[in-house]
């Protein structure tokens, strides 16, 4: 194969040296960088496409399935869903899970009612409006979690309706989880049986299940789905994720295609063979133990964090069992630097795995720094 020109080779090493100094001062999204994929390097060379339905053998060879049923049947144990009565696929990320929980949602109850804080994610409203549902914002506490009140009172208004409920598990801001248990309740006291639960997970899912107490927003708890994203808490290369629902559920949908000779169930066609392996190799690496070590090393340090902060006269906060911490928005400069997301004059960190106490010191320096 020919080489690039000698102009195309600059840019190239250009691009490669500045993700690599942004990485170092990347605390201010959800992004794993604690991770190391060389030996899966030789991969790189092939087309991997596991098109079509994850648990049936595909005529296309090029395809990591096994591992991609593997990764499934992982998280269909951490979330404690019925083996017999569970599908799932490893997805795109956290919003094409969501948009295939509202999917089937919206098949089981087509003129239902869908109820999410204003805390929710922006895709979740972008999913809402593609698939035609109705919809309803609750208002928030100030940690972020749900209003159980407002949503109670909303419920109560269009009892009449079906109820599909979007419950947050690490809102994108705060990272307050929306408690299953006191919906559940709601939805009990309210009469309302036509209903469907999905769990966008797609920050704090993948650790939820090693929080103490554990929240309640598994299948066990009354989940109909859940979707997690693998590139932020497992990490990968590649944006991925996995949406988990019930099968009875999913196969409303299914259907036959003759020339994959499998079934269509996914949202695309053709899915990302490479994601799988990388969380596969994950799970294989880590396991159960050292995923609970992961989850604690990111809590101490978003403990140390908040410290930290207010050591310095920050009014910085945390939700108790979070790894994101929230603080007044900072100056642009330092808002730049340190690649900081700000929503209505707030800006925060989130503990990643990656992420180091220098890193936070280095941080807390510019800021003491720029208020001086």
């Amino acid at each position: 194969m020919k080489k690039l020109s000698d102009t195309d080779q600059r840019v190239l090493n250009e691009f490669i040296g500045s993700i690599t100094g942004n990485t170092q001062a990347c605390i201010g999204y959800p992004a794993n960088t604690d991770f190391d994929f060389s030996e899966l390097e030789a991969l790189m060379k092939y087309p991997l496409n596991n098109v079509g339905d994850p648990m049936i053998k595909s005529a296309y060879v090029f395809s990591s399935l096994p591992m991609e049923r593997e990764v499934v049947a992982f998280f269909a144990g951490l979330f404690r869903a019925e083996t017999e009565n569970t599908w799932g696929y490893v997805t795109n990320g956290g919003s094409e899970g969501n948009l295939y929980g509202l999917y089937l949602a919206r098949e089981l109850y087509p003129k239902a009612m869908v109820y999410y804080s204003d805390a929710t994610h922006y895709s979740v409203h972008k999913n809402i409006h593609l698939l035609g549902m109705p919809s309803i914002a609750v208002r928030t506490q100030p940690s972020g979690e749900i209003d159980y009140d407002d949503l109670n009172h909303t419920i109560r208004m269009n009892r009449h309706l079906p109820v599909v409920i979007l419950a947050n598990i690490g809102t994108t801001m705060t990272e307050a989880v929306d408690d299953l248990d006191k919906i559940n309740h709601i939805l009990k006291d309210n009469a309302i049986t036509r209903k469907y639960i999905h769990c966008d997970g797609a920050l704090a899912g993948s650790f939820a299940p090693f929080m103490s107490p554990k929240p309640s927003f598994d299948f066990m708890d009354g989940a109909d789905s859940i979707a997690v994203s693998g590139h932020k808490f497992f990490g990968s290369p590649i944006p991925c994720g996995v949406v988990l629902v019930r099968k009875s559920n999913r196969d409303r949908i299914a259907r036959g295609v003759s020339y994959i000779d499998s079934i269509d169930t996914t949202i695309t066609g053709s899915r990302n063979g490479h994601s799988p392996v990388f969380l596969w190799y994950t799970i294989k690496r880590l396991g159960i133990g050292g995923l609970q070590e992961r989850y604690q090393q990111c809590l101490a340090l978003a403990n140390y964090a908040l410290e930290k902060l207010t050591a310095i006269g920050i009014p910085a906060w945390k939700n108790s069992r979070a790894i994101t911490v929230v603080l007044p928005e900072p100056a642009t400069a330092i808002k730049l630097k340190w690649q900081l997301a700000t929503e209505n004059g707030f800006s925060h960190i989130i503990c990643m795995p990656g992420i180091t106490k220098d890193q936070i010191d280095a941080f807390t320096d510019d800021l003491k720094a720029s208020r001086s």
